[in-house]
C-alpha cells in the first residue's frame, strides 16, 4: 500500500533541534526569549528585501532591506489578524471589508470585536479580492451607514498575490488601512516585493501546513518600531509599568513561545528551498496535465505575480466525466476534510446549497482511496451559514470556482514520483 501523500507538510531542516535544545539549556521555555527575538530579525530580513530583474543580465537580484518593516511573532496567524484590527481602531459596530474567498481565520477576528465583516468577491485572474467590487462596496457602505469601513483585508489565496497595486490605490484614496492576510503567501511577491509589506499590517502564519512552520504560530508585519511595540504590548496582556499588575486596556496572551521560535529559526534556513520546491511541483503538474482536457492548473496571471504555490490548484470542467460521480454526496461524511476529524459536529445532511460539483467530489474521493489527500477550494465566506446575515458584494466568481476547484498536494515531502502518481490516478479516473 502506498504511503499517504499529504496536501502540504513543512519539512524540518535539522537545525530546529539545536535551537530548541538551546532554549531548554538556557531555561527560556516561555513566550519570549532569544529565539523569538532572533526569529523576528530573520523574518524582517526576509520580508524587507526586494527582488528585481537586472536589465543587463536578466537575472533576479535581491536588494536587502530597502524597506524597514518590523515583525512581531505571535501564537497564530489568527491572533495577528485580531491585533491588526485592534491597531486599526476596529470596535463594536464597525464594518471591515474582507475577501470572501478565504479561510475563516480572515473573518472570524472581526466578529471577536463585535464588528461586522463585509464580504468582497474575487476577480477571475488571481481569484482574490476584486478591486472594482471593493470600491463599489466602499461607496455603498458609506451611503448606507454614513461612515467608512475601518479596514480592508485582501487574502493571498493559496499563495497567489492579490492585485495590491489597485487595492492600495483605492484604500489610499478613501484613507482606509489595509491589513494584508498573507498567511498562505509567505515568500510570494508582487512586482518583486513581499506580500504583507504594502499595507499598514501584514499577517503571516506558521501553522504545520504552511511554507515554514513553528508547529503553530504566526506573526504580524508592522509599519514601524512604534506600531510593533504597541502590538507587542497587546500581545503580552497590556500591562502598565507598575511594580504590580495594572491593566488599563484589554490585552491578550498572544506571544510566540521561545520553543516554537526555535523551530522557526531552523525553518528559515530552508525557506528558499521550500519555495523553490513548491514552484517546481506546480511546473510539474502543469507539464503532466497540459494534454488532459477538462483539467486546468491555476498559475500566475502576469509577470508582476510571483506565487509561492503553497497549494497547487486545478479547475475541472463541469462536463468532464469522472468515475463514481453518480455516487457523489450520497452518504453523509463522518469525518472532515482537512484533518479535523474528532472535533467536528456531525453533518445533518450530505449536501448543502453551495458545494463542489459531483465530478470534483468524485475525483477527491478517488484520490483519497489512492492515499492522496486532496481538498475542495475554500468555501466562500458569504455562503457560510454563520455569516448568512453579513453584507456581501458578489459577482459569482468565488462560488463558480468553489464548484469546479480542487487542491493538489504540493509540500516539500511531495516528490516528482508522487506528482506523477497523482496525475496518473487522475487520468485513470477520467471516463
Amino acid at each position: 500500500m502506498r504511503d499517504r501523500i499529504y496536501l502540504c507538510l513543512a519539512h524540518m531542516s535539522g537545525k530546529e533541534q539545536d535551537y530548541i535544545k538551546e532554549a531548554f539549556d538556557t531555561n527560556w521555555v516561555v513566550p519570549m526569549g532569544p529565539n523569538v527575538n532572533a526569529f523576528e530579525k530573520d523574518l524582517e530580513n526576509f520580508v524587507n528585501k526586494r527582488v528585481e530583474v537586472n536589465p543587463e543580465t536578466g537575472k533576479l537580484e535581491e536588494e536587502i532591506t530597502p524597506l524597514d518593516k518590523k515583525v512581531v511573532c505571535l501564537s497564530a496567524g489568527t491572533a495577528a489578524v485580531h491585533l491588526a484590527l485592534i491597531a486599526c481602531g476596529v470596535k463594536a459596530g464597525d464594518e471591515v471589508l474582507v475577501q470572501s474567498f478565504t479561510f475563516c481565520a480572515s473573518s472570524h477576528p472581526i466578529t471577536y470585536l463585535g464588528a461586522t465583516p463585509v464580504f468582497i468577491d474575487s476577480e477571475r485572474e488571481s481569484w482574490n479580492m476584486d478591486p472594482d467590487l471593493l470600491e463599489l462596496a466602499i461607496k455603498d457602505r458609506i451611503e448606507k451607514t454614513g461612515k467608512k469601513p475601518k479596514a480592508i483585508i485582501p487574502v493571498a489565496l493559496y499563495g497567489m498575490p492579490y492585485k495590491i497595486d489597485r487595492i492600495m490605490e483605492i484604500a489610499n484614496r478613501y484613507e482606509i488601512p489595509v491589513i494584508e492576510d498573507g498567511a498562505e503567501g509567505f515568500g510570494s511577491l508582487f512586482n518583486g516585493q513581499s506580500l504583507g509589506t504594502f499595507g499598514e499590517y501584514g499577517v503571516l502564519s506558521f501553522n504545520g501546513n504552511k511554507m515554514i512552520t513553528t508547529s503553530g504560530g504566526g506573526a504580524l508585519i508592522c509599519p514601524d518600531a512604534e506600531k510593533a511595540r504597541e502590538i507587542l504590548w497587546y500581545a503580552t496582556q497590556a500591562r502598565e509599568s507598575y511594580p504590580y499588575y495594572q491593566h488599563e486596556a484589554i490585552g491578550y496572551n498572544y506571544r510566540m513561545s521561545n520553543i516554537c521560535a526555535g523551530i522557526g529559526r531552523g525553518q528559515m534556513t530552508v525557506v528558499d528551498e521550500h519555495i523553490a520546491h513548491h514552484k517546481h511541483v506546480q511546473e510539474l503538474y502543469c507539464e503532466l496535465l497540459k494534454d488532459v482536457k477538462g483539467i486546468t492548473m491555476h498559475g500566475n496571471p502576469g509577470p508582476e505575480f510571483d506565487s509561492n504555490f503553497w497549494l497547487c490548484t486545478a479547475t475541472i470542467d463541469p462536463n468532464l466525466k469522472v468515475k463514481g460521480q453518480e455516487e457523489a454526496y450520497k452518504q453523509v461524511v463522518t469525518g472532515a476534510v482537512g484533518g479535523a476529524a474528532g472535533v467536528t459536529h456531525a453533518a445533518s445532511t450530505a449536501v448543502t446549497d453551495c458545494q463542489p460539483n459531483a465530478n470534483v467530489e468524485a475525483l477527491r474521493v478517488a484520490l483519497d482511496k489512492a492515499n492522496v489527500e486532496a481538498r475542495p477550494l475554500w468555501k466562500p465566506m458569504h455562503k457560510q451559514p454563520v455569516y448568512k446575515d453579513a453584507p456581501a458584494y458578489t459577482n459569482g466568481v468565488s462560488e463558480g470556482l468553489f464548484a469546479v476547484g480542487l487542491c493538489l498536494p504540493a509540500g516539500p515531502y511531495v516528490s516528482d514520483e508522487d506528482v506523477k502518481y497523482i496525475v496518473d490516478t487522475i487520468k485513470e479516473n477520467i471516463l
